[in-house]
C-alpha cells in the first residue's frame, strides 16, 4: 500500500464503527497524514473482498524501533468480524516477520478489546503488559501455533 491508496482506507473506514475506529486508532477520525506516518514505519496491505471493496488493513514494522520486534496493526471491517480474516492476515504477519529474522510480534491495543487478545493469544505464546487502559501483547515467533487447517502428516 502507498499513500495513494488514501481514498481504499477510507472506504475501509467508512465500513467500520466508531467503536471499531477507536479499539485500532485510539480515535474516530484517521487521515492522510496519519497514513503517511504509519507508512514510514511499517508495510502495510489492504484486503478486498470479491466486489474489490476493501475490508481489511495489516501493517506490519518498527513502530518502536525495537531491534528483533515487527509491531502488528489490524483492522477488519465490523460486517466482516468472527470470520477469520484477522487470524489469517496476523498469521501471515507473523510467518512473514519470523521469515525476516524477528524474534517477536508485538501489537498495542485496549485492554478491553477481547477479539484481538484471543487472536494474538492463538498464535502463539504470548504475554501481556497492562498500560492503564492499553495493554501491549508480545508473541514469541520461534513458538507460534501451527496453523489449525495443516494436520501434520
Amino acid at each position: 500500500m502507498r499513500e495513494a491508496d488514501w481514498g481504499l482506507v477510507a472506504a475501509l473506514h467508512a465500513q467500520c464503527s466508531e467503536q471499531n475506529l477507536l479499539r485500532r486508532w485510539g480515535r474516530t477520525r484517521i487521515t492522510p497524514r496519519d497514513l503517511s506516518r504509519l507508512l514510514t514505519h511499517a508495510d502495510c496491505w489492504i484486503g478486498l473482498g470479491a466486489d474489490e471493496r476493501p475490508l481489511a488493513l495489516v501493517c506490519a514494522g518498527s513502530v518502536t524501533l525495537e531491534p528483533g520486534v515487527v509491531d502488528l496493526g489490524l483492522q477488519v471491517v465490523d460486517h466482516r468480524h468472527r470470520q477469520g480474516i484477522g487470524t489469517a492476515l496476523a498469521r501471515q504477519v507473523a510467518r512473514l516477520a519470523r521469515a525476516r529474522g524477528a524474534h517477536t510480534l508485538s501489537a498495542f491495543t485496549q485492554a478491553s478489546n477481547a477479539p484481538m487478545l484471543r487472536l494474538l493469544d492463538r498464535l502463539g505464546p504470548t504475554s501481556h503488559t497492562r498500560d492503564g487502559p492499553y495493554v501491549e501483547v508480545r508473541v514469541a515467533l520461534d513458538a507460534l501455533a501451527p496453523d489449525p487447517e495443516i494436520t501434520p502428516s
